[in-house]
Order: structure tokens, then sequence, then C-alpha cells
């Protein structure tokens, strides 16, 4: 026993090192199953009372890289029954818990996880207030609370407010997050909160708690405050009520203050500090109320003025005295030159020195030092003037760049560009320094810096350098004046001309359309003479003649022959053409009846043979438009009688005759039947009844025939002879209707 003891665990030692240095799978032979896995290796989360689920398990199989699914075959077990069950990977969830689930096949194992809870069944809010709140609520008040039935139990009950998904349906009123509610503004909202599926709302009022803030200065309520440059700080309280009854609350140390202009007034905890003259609008507000103050700044004296005003200019060693007086009442100003406080912002183009050699003369002296700009500005008690001076270089003469112009009534236009002559002879636009002024305003003015134009005429407008308050020697081109004789002219409101496009025969000459102008008063006037024409291409020219000017065709196509005269434009269309020798209509003559239509057809032949339809190109007139209208190519006739169409192409004349004559409706005959002897002769009267009711005989306009000559014959005139015994039809026609007349002769 003892001997086969020691050869079994002998063995068995063998059996382990071999395990140690080859793996089974060394061994395993193409087939076997190396491992199974779970169709998911995540935590499986189940709910008590719901459906069954069902789990997979999956062999990883020597030799092929595909899984086989052995669910079937697993054997199958749970850690804890009483909290979940496993039939062939079938789940059935029974109370909370936690367990783990085993799959075994051929001795491979797979575990996973499973968690049963209780599923929620209902969500609640818990909260101190009813949802009533005021701007500035404790945060104690703010809190709510999310609680969800079910989880560990059926009847368990767990705080979610963490968890939950929070909203407030207008965020303009509240926020809210985790349960922390946040007031924003008035109004009302509904929060919500959401968890597992389950819902709870509850709604909720905000109110101000404060209806309205009164901003006072030493108890005084105020609307407005006036202030002035240097005046001490002042401090202001904001007063607010909770209810008519409660009493006032001073909350300036918890207000929010703003100034809408800090370069003006700045504001803090109620107190205005001044700084510079304007206006400003501070405001206070608390938890949801607010007002405002409007406090203007004003400076202790009026205004400062300058003597002269605007910008000033001057040239190379010229001098400027100014005067800077400060008004201190209405109608008032004192002299402050020697007060004030004179800058120039660059004093290689201009200095400024104080004259202070008598008190009431008192000004500053700025001399031109250098060309360029500077600003002169004079300060005092607060108030401030400055203006632009530019200073140019010496110029030897003005010169204007058009010496005419033309415009239009009611037009306005710039004033003419002038330049001046440098000492070096260059050239420099000196337009803005030139005052300008008219000889008659009523045809031109100088308004706004621009050149109106009035009624119709010639007027001379003369520019000439501003004045300025100079006290040294003026410059020499101060004395020179430029001129400009300006043409205003009625403006045009549309050019009218001939509708058609113009012919042209090539080699051939003709005159210039006539052309009408309108102007903008309602008058017309014959332009024909002064329109300034031009053609484009090639195709045309224009050629001035003796007796004016005249287009002539140079080669077959088209062109455009554009007018101008004044402010308008007028194009017409012009054809070239070759020589046409010779037109035929057809037809040359017309029956027509009334109301009936026909159309006219011209055939043109040129001179190298070719042949053309000029149609619509002929301008055809009726001599009788109460008889027949023309238009284009088309006849109507009109009534009845007779006119003559005439029309002309390349100045070829061509005519149709037109015969209008009431359309036939009915023919009548007085006998339609006879019976006569033979050698008997008998006369039948044929009458036309016509579309516009007149009646006629026109038994010799009847063609008439006879079935049986050789029973009677008809002649002309309707005269019918019997010559043997038998019957026969005698038929009269005009136009398209006939009249028929049986004949028996005995």
């Amino acid at each position: 026993m003892t001997v086969y003891r020691k050869m079994t665990k002998m063995l068995l030692v063998m059996i382990l090192l071999a395990a140690v240095a080859f793996p089974v799978n060394v061994f395993a032979a193409t087939g076997d199953i190396n491992s199974i896995d779970f169709e998911s290796s995540a935590k499986v989360e189940l709910t008590v009372g719901q459906t069954p689920r069902q789990l997979k398990v999956y062999a990883s199989v020597e030799g092929s890289s595909s899984k086989r699914d052995v669910t079937g075959a697993t054997v199958w077990s749970s850690s804890k029954t009483d909290v979940v069950k496993v039939i062939n990977g079938l789940l059935t969830p029974v109370n909370t818990g936690s367990a783990m689930i085993t799959a075994t096949y051929n001795n491979a194992i797979a575990t996973l996880e499973v968690s049963v809870t209780h599923p929620f069944k209902e969500l609640t809010l818990e909260r101190s207030s009813d949802g009533n709140y005021k701007l500035g609520d404790s945060e104690e008040t703010l809190l709510v609370k999310a609680k969800a039935v079910g989880g560990e139990s059926a009847t368990s009950v767990k705080d979610v407010t963490t968890d939950a998904d929070w909203s407030s349906s207008n965020t303009s009123v509240i926020t809210i997050t985790g349960g922390k509610i946040t007031l924003v503004g008035e109004g009302k909202t509904t929060i919500t909160a959401k968890y597992k599926g389950l819902t709870a709302t509850f709604k909720a009022v905000v109110q101000l708690p404060y209806s309205a803030i009164v901003l006072k200065e030493k108890d005084v309520a105020l609307q407005e405050l006036e202030m002035l440059v240097g005046d001490a700080a002042v401090k202001l309280t904001a007063a607010t009520k909770a209810t008519e009854t409660s009493p006032e609350k001073n909350v300036a140390d918890l207000a929010t203050w703003t100034s809408s202009n800090e370069s003006v007034a700045t504001v803090k905890a109620g107190e205005i500090t001044v700084l510079a003259t304007g206006k400003a609008v501070i405001t206070a507000s608390y938890l949801g109320v607010s007002k405002s103050l409007d406090v203007y700044v004003r400076s202790p004296y009026e205004a400062l003025l300058l003597d002269p005003s605007g910008d000033q200019s001057l040239f190379m060693g010229e001098s400027l005295k100014v005067k800077a007086e400060m008004r201190n009442a209405v109608n008032s100003t004192r002299n402050e030159s020697a007060n004030a406080v004179w800058t120039s912002d660059n004093q290689l183009t201009a200095t400024v020195t104080k004259d202070t050699s008598t008190a009431e003369n008192a000004a500053a002296i700025v001399s031109a030092k250098a060309v360029g700009s500077t600003v002169i500005k004079a300060e005092n008690l607060g108030v401030s003037k400055s203006f632009k001076l530019t200073v140019y270089p010496t110029l030897t003469e003005l010169s204007i760049d058009k010496a005419e112009q033309e415009i239009y009534t009611a037009d306005s236009v710039s004033l003419p560009k002038v330049n001046g002559t440098k000492l070096d002879g260059t050239k420099m636009d000196f337009s803005d320094e030139i005052e300008w002024t008219s000889a008659d305003e009523e045809i031109a003015l100088i308004k706004d810096g621009k050149l109106v134009a009035g009624k119709a005429g010639t007027v001379t407008i003369t520019g000439k350098i501003k004045e300025g308050n100079i006290i040294s020697s003026a410059a020499a081109v101060r004395g020179k004046t430029v001129v400009q004789k300006v043409t205003v002219q009625n403006k045009v409101l549309v050019l009218i001309g001939p509708e058609g496009a113009l012919g042209l025969v090539i080699g051939e000459e003709k005159p210039l359309p006539e052309i009408q102008a309108v102007l903008e008063n309602g008058d017309e006037l014959d332009v024909s003479k002064t329109i300034e024409w031009e053609v484009s291409g090639t195709n045309a020219i224009i050629k001035q003649t003796a007796n004016g000017k005249t287009a002539k065709g140079l080669v077959k196509g088209n062109a455009t022959l554009k007018g101008t005269y004044a402010n308008k434009s007028i194009s017409i269309p012009v054809t070239i053409e070759q020589k046409v020798v010779k037109l035929v209509v057809e037809p040359s003559t017309l029956d027509m009846n009334i109301k009936g239509s026909k159309t006219i057809k011209v055939t043109g032949y040129y001179s190298n043979g070719k042949t053309a339809n000029f149609s619509s190109g002929m301008d055809w007139e009726s001599s009788n438009p109460a008889v027949a209208t023309v238009k284009g190519t088309s006849v109507k006739a009109v009534t009845e009688g007779s006119t003559t169409l005439t029309g002309s192409y390349q100045g070829i004349a061509a005519t149709v005759k037109i015969t209008v004559i009431p359309k036939l409706t009915k023919l009548f005959v007085n006998e339609k039947k006879l019976a006569l002897a033979a050698g008997v002769t008998q006369s039948v009267v044929v009458t036309a009844e016509y579309d516009t009711g007149k009646t006629a005989i026109v038994t010799g306009n009847v063609v008439w025939t006879s079935s049986k000559p050789a029973v009677a014959k008809v002649n002309a005139n309707g005269v019918i002879t019997a010559l043997s015994k038998g019957t026969t039809s005698i038929k009269g026609k005009l136009n398209n209707k006939t009249i028929t007349v049986s004949v028996t002769v005995k």
C-alpha cells in the first residue's frame, strides 16, 4: 500500500509539473473549448416584476476565430436565489439585492453580477414654502427635496434630490439646480423634477418685496438734481417700504448704484461726485425695483465765446487777434482774455500769447510760424472753447477749374474748385477757404456750401478768401477773386421722338429725326437743331451739311442713334439696308365686306435683285378711315364705300384701292314655279338682302343657268323663254347665294 501511495504522489507531481510547463491548450485538440463568455460583461440591473431577461453564453473554439452559442448546454447557478433565479440563462428578479450568476460549460466558467431593485412608483417634492416667494427670501425657504418611493423595497423612500433633473418653465423668474432655487425676477413659473421616468411639479409665484424706491437728499424726495462743477459730493438715501404702513428702510448701502456717464458723475453707496459738465442718470436697484435720477452738472458760468468764432486760417507771417468772452448772464458778456489759459497744441505751426496792455481790450495774439494745423484753446473756470487754425504757405494767385458751367433748375451742385499757386509754382486745393457770392440769387444762390439753381438764366458767382481778424500785414492774395459764369437751364422731363426705327439706305443721306423736349414747367421745345447726336458702330455716320446734320448709311445692318439734350437722352434704333427699286403690292385692289379684315403683302426688290417682305414697314394711311382703317399689314372694313391706302418705303409709293360693300345674307326671287307654253317668255325679279338690313334688286348681277336648256333658257336679265315640252330648273347665283325657279313647259 505504501509503495502504491508513493507512486501515486509521484505521478500527481509529474502531472502538475507538466501542466505548468505545458498549458492545457498546448495539448488541446482542434475543436476543444478554450473559454466561455457572456454576450455582454456589463453588470445587469433588473427590476422586481419585470419580464425575465435572457442571458447568452458563447464558447471560444480551439482553432477557430468564431464563437459558438452554448447557452442551452451551459450549467447555470445563482449565488442568491432569493434575489434572482436563473434557468437556462433566463433571469427572473425576486427581491432587492445583488447576486453572481455562474455559467459552466466543459469545465469553463464565466460569472456575471446582477443587481435587483424594486421599481420606483411615485415621485414627490418637499418644500418649506407654499410656492409663493419674494425676492430676498432666505436660502432655507428656497430648498426643494425630491423623494421617490421604491428601490430597496416596494415601500422604501429614497431622497433623489441630487440625482433628479430639475427645470423651470420661466428662467427669467426662477432657476433651479440640484433642488436649490434661485429667485431671478417677478412672475410665475412651474418647477419640474424628473427621475427614472417619474415627474413631479409645483407652481411658483415670485413677488417683489418692495413696490418702489424713493431717492432722497436730507429726507426730501428728488426728481432731478442740479449741480455745479466743483460742488461737494452729495449723499443720497434710497428709501423703500414693504407695505404702505411699513416703516421706511434705507437700502442705500445694499442697493446697486450705477451712473450712465461716469465722466460727468460717479456714484458709490448713494454718494454722487461730479467731475465735469454734462448729464448723467444715477440709478439705484434693489430686489427687483429701481429708481433713476437725472443729474445735470453745469459750469458756474454759462459759456465761453471766442471772437472771431469758428475755424480760422492764416498765411505765413500773418497774426490773428482773438478775444475770449464769458457769458455770465443773458445778453451779458465779460472779457476774460486776460484770465483765460490759452494753448496751442502744435506750437511749431502757431503760437498764442496774451495782449493785456488794456484790460478792456485784452486779447490773445495767434501768430503763424509754419505750414500746418493746430488747435487753439481758451479755458477759464471749467469752461473751454477751441478752434482749428490752418497755416497756409504764401500763395501768389488763385485760379478756378472751370470758368463756366451749366446746371438745371432746382439742382444743387458743388461749388467750383479753386487752386492756389505757391511760390514754387505748384498748386494746392484752396476751395475750403473761399467764400462765394451770387450776382443774382433768383437764378442761383449759395446755400449750405452748395450752388443751388433757381430760375433759368445766366449769372456770375464770385469767390474770395474768407475774411479774418488779421492784425499784421495781410497776404496780397487776400485781395484776389475768382469768377465763374453759371448758366441755369430748365430741366427736361422727357425727350419725344419718332416711335419707330430710322431707316437708312446704303450710300444715301437722310435728315435726323425731329425731337421735342418737354420741360419741367410743362412747356414743349423743338430741340431738333440743338440736340447732340451720336451713332453707335460703323454701319452709319452723322454728317454735317449746309442744311444741317444728316445720317448716312454705310453698311447693311443695325445701329443706334443717341441724342442728348440738357439732362436727358433719347435712343432711336437705325436700320441700314440696300436700295429698293420696286414694290409689288398683293392685292392691289380689295373688295371687302363691312367688319371684314384682310392682310396686305408688299414685296420689295433691291437693286442687287434680291427681294424682301416690307409689309410691316409701309406706314399705310387710309384716305377715308371712315370706310376702312389700316394698322400694320391688316386692313379692316368699317362701312360701305371706297378708300385708297397709300404707303411708301425708301420713297417708293404704293397704293391699294378698297371697296367696302355690305355682306349678302339672302337672295329672294318673285317666282319660284312657272308653267309656260312653248314660245312664251317670262321675266323674274331677284332681290338681295344685306347684313346692314338693306335690300336691292340684283337680277342683272345674278349668274343664270338652266339645267335643261332645250326645255327653257334664261338670259342675263332673268328673262326665261319656254322652248319645248318638259321641266327644267333655272338657277341664279350671286356670290355664294343661290335661288331656283322650277319651269314646266306644256
